[in-house]
C-alpha cells in the first residue's frame, strides 16, 4: 500500500509514537524486502511484551505497509484511544459473544481490499519461561487458507528487554536494541482447497508458528525447546497437581483424625 493511502490518524500516531521509540530504542530490522509491495497479506508475529505492538507498528510503517490489528473491542469504545484504534482501521474482537467470529470477518474483507493484517498467533504475551514463542491459535491459518495470501513470518526482540513479560517497570537504561526478522512467505499451499478441519488448521498454524521460531533462533543465536511451551496443557498439568495436593491434604486430614480418635479411645 502506497505511503500516500496511510491516512492522517496513521500518520498523527507516528507523530506521537516515533520520537519516544527512536529515544528509547536502537533498531536491527532486517527482511524488509519480504513486506509484499502490494496486495493484501498477514503478517505472524511473535509477542512478548506489553509495547512490542508500538514496536513492530513502527517498523512496518517504515515499510509503507501499515498493519492492521486485531485489539480487544474495549479500546475502540471511548476517547482518544477509541477514536484512534478506529482512524488507524484496526480490527475489534469481541471475545465470548455473538460477534465474536466479526473479527475474522473483518480480517478477510482487509486482506481481500489488499492490506495487510498482523497477527499474534500466540494470542496473548508468552508465556515461556525462556520467551520463547508458545503453540499458536488457528485465526491466522483460518484467514491465510480462506484468502490464499502471503504470510510473511516476523520475529522481534528487544522490547521485552525495555519492558519484560507482564513487567509494570520499565528498563530504559542501558538503552536497548529492537531487532526484527521478516522471513520470506510460509509455504501453505497443501493446505489450500481443503476441508478446514480443527487438525487442519492446527497443522498450518504449527507451520506458521515454527517459521516465527526460526527467525526468532537466528535472532538470538540459539536455539528454541524442540517442543513448543502450551499454556493449555500448563493448565491442565497445574489442574492435575493441585488435585493431587488437595487429595493429599485430606488424606493427611483423615489419617490426623484417625489418630486423635485413636488416643482418645485409649
Amino acid at each position: 500500500m502506497p505511503r500516500r493511502r496511510i491516512g492522517f490518524w496513521y500518520r498523527f500516531a507516528a507523530v506521537l509514537c516515533k520520537p519516544p521509540l527512536v529515544v528509547l530504542v536502537k533498531r536491527d530490522w532486517r527482511g524488509m524486502e519480504h513486506i509484499p509491495a502490494e496486495g493484501g497479506f498477514i503478517t505472524a508475529v511473535n509477542h512478548n511484551s506489553h509495547i512490542d505492538p508500538f514496536a513492530y507498528a513502527h517498523f512496518q510503517y517504515n515499510t509503507g505497509r501499515v498493519p492492521r490489528f486485531l485489539a480487544k473491542s474495549g479500546l475502540f469504545r471511548k476517547g482518544f484511544v477509541g477514536a484512534a484504534m478506529r482512524g488507524t482501521g484496526q480490527i475489534p474482537v469481541y471475545r465470548e459473544t455473538t460477534d465474536a467470529l466479526s473479527a475474522f470477518r473483518a480480517a478477510i474483507a482487509a486482506v481481500e481490499r489488499g492490506e495487510c493484517v498482523a497477527f499474534y498467533p500466540e494470542g496473548t504475551i508468552t508465556r515461556d519461561p525462556d520467551q520463547w514463542p508458545m503453540t499458536g491459535k488457528t485465526g491466522a491459518a483460518r484467514v491465510a487458507l480462506q484468502t490464499k495470501c502471503p504470510v510473511i513470518p516476523v520475529a522481534q526482540w528487544g522490547a521485552n528487554e525495555l519492558l519484560p513479560p507482564y513487567a509494570k517497570k520499565a528498563n530504559v537504561l542501558p538503552r536497548k536494541t529492537h531487532r526484527v526478522l521478516a522471513g520470506p512467505p510460509v509455504d501453505l499451499g497443501r493446505f489450500y482447497d481443503k476441508e478446514m478441519t480443527p487438525e487442519l488448521l492446527k497443522e498450518a498454524t504449527e507451520v506458521i508458528m515454527a517459521a516465527i521460531t526460526r527467525q526468532l533462533e537466528e535472532i538470538r543465536g540459539e536455539k528454541a525447546p524442540e517442543t513448543p511451551y502450551d499454556p493449555r496443557q500448563e493448565r491442565i498439568e497445574q489442574r492435575r497437581r493441585t488435585a493431587a495436593q488437595n487429595r493429599q491434604t485430606q488424606l493427611s486430614a483423615g489419617q490426623e483424625t484417625a489418630g486423635q480418635e485413636e488416643g482418645q479411645g485409649t
